[in-house]
C-alpha cells in the first residue's frame, strides 16, 4: 500500500477471525481506491479517509459483537488516531495570529 496505515492490517486480521470476509472485500476496495487519490489529496488526506473508513466499519462490528473487547479495543484505537489525525490535518496555521 502506498499510503502505510497499519491499522488497516489489524482491521483485517480480526475481520478473518470473525469470518467477516464481506467486510474484508469491501475493505480492500476502499483502499485501492483511495491510493489512487493520494497524488491528488495527499498522504495525510488519505490516511484520515482510512482511518475514518475503519472506525465504521468497528463500530458496526460493536454492535454486532458487543462482548468481544477486541473489537472495542480497536476501535477505541482506531477512533483516537483519526481524531489526532484530523485535528491536524484540519487546523490551517494562520502566520499573522501565532504570534497573539
Amino acid at each position: 500500500m502506498a499510503v502505510d496505515v497499519p491499522e488497516v492490517e489489524e482491521v483485517k486480521k480480526l475481520l478473518e477471525e470473525l469470518d467477516e470476509k464481506a467486510l474484508i472485500a469491501r475493505l480492500d476496495s476502499f483502499v485501492r481506491l483511495n491510493e489512487g487519490l493520494e497524488s491528488k489529496k495527499g498522504k495525510e488526506f488519505i490516511e484520515v479517509s482510512i482511518l475514518g473508513f475503519l472506525e465504521g466499519i468497528l463500530m458496526v462490528m460493536r454492535r454486532k459483537y458487543p462482548e468481544d473487547t477486541r473489537v472495542e479495543e480497536l476501535y477505541e484505537k482506531v477512533k483516537a488516531r483519526r481524531s489526532e489525525l484530523d485535528e491536524q490535518f484540519r487546523k490551517p496555521r494562520i502566520p499573522y495570529l501565532e504570534g497573539e
